[in-house]
């Protein structure tokens, strides 16, 4: 028993080692790759279908004010002042789930961001522990800035389009860094389900959210980040 449990924690130590190196020397390097889109591209490989991923890594000052502020308007209006965790958000969840109602997420752009980068998708207690680990590596580690940058370079955008600058040349045919607010809210409006919905081809439902997140938007007012 003491030889498996000094195994364990030399084990515990050696990972919680390793992701923090991971966490600090992402903090500065393009985020190229993730689990989602190894995941997505395999499943692409085995059901024979077209293999397509399209990925750009863009620094966050080649993307458009719009989409930045467009996606903390839909995902996270309280992004720049949370420390990770909308816990008003979590409670609010967790009292409809009791009541009898669909269980809803309270995930924030740092914990999507967290999930991403790091792990593979799924909604098992193991994962979910995990992504709040990391949630709190990247918000100790990372500006807030950051966060965003990686969140807009590597969240899914479409059936195998990944990130902002990839979205914006598909369904604008221009660069990141060009998109109006009107397109940046459309691109954001399609975040909960982007293979089923697309940001070129607006549905009724899709141009209610946007001009739901063009509403918050100007809510919100003009984004402060802070490298």
């Amino acid at each position: 028993m003491r030889r498996l449990a000094a195994w364990l924690g030399k084990a515990l130590l050696i990972l919680w080692v390793t992701s923090l190196l991971l966490v600090l020397v992402l903090k500065v390097l393009p985020v190229y790759f993730t689990p989602l889109i190894g995941i997505r591209t395999i499943n692409q490989v085995f059901s024979e279908k077209k293999v397509v991923l399209n990925k750009n890594w863009v620094p966050i000052e080649e993307i458009s004010p719009h989409l930045c502020l467009a996606v903390i308007a839909s995902e996270d209006q309280k992004f720049l002042s949370h420390h990770g965790f909308d816990w008003e958000a979590l409670e609010s969840a967790m009292a409809d789930y009791r009541t009898g109602k669909r269980l809803r997420g309270g995930s924030t752009i740092s914990n999507q961001t967290a999930k991403n980068v790091f792990l593979w998708p799924g909604r098992n207690f193991v994962r979910k522990g995990l992504e709040a680990y990391f949630t709190v590596l990247i918000e100790l580690f990372w500006s807030k800035q950051r966060i965003l940058e990686v969140y807009l370079n590597v969240i899914e955008m479409g059936d195998g389009l990944y990130g902002a600058e990839a979205a914006a040349q598909r369904y604008f045919k221009k660069p990141a860094s060009k998109l109006s607010r009107q397109e940046a809210a459309l691109i954001a409006a399609i975040l909960p389900n982007p293979i089923q919905w697309r940001a070129d081809r607006p549905s009724a439902y899709i141009k209610k959210r946007q001009a739901w997140i063009l509403r918050n938007m100007n809510n919100l007012g003009e984004l402060k980040l802070e490298p």
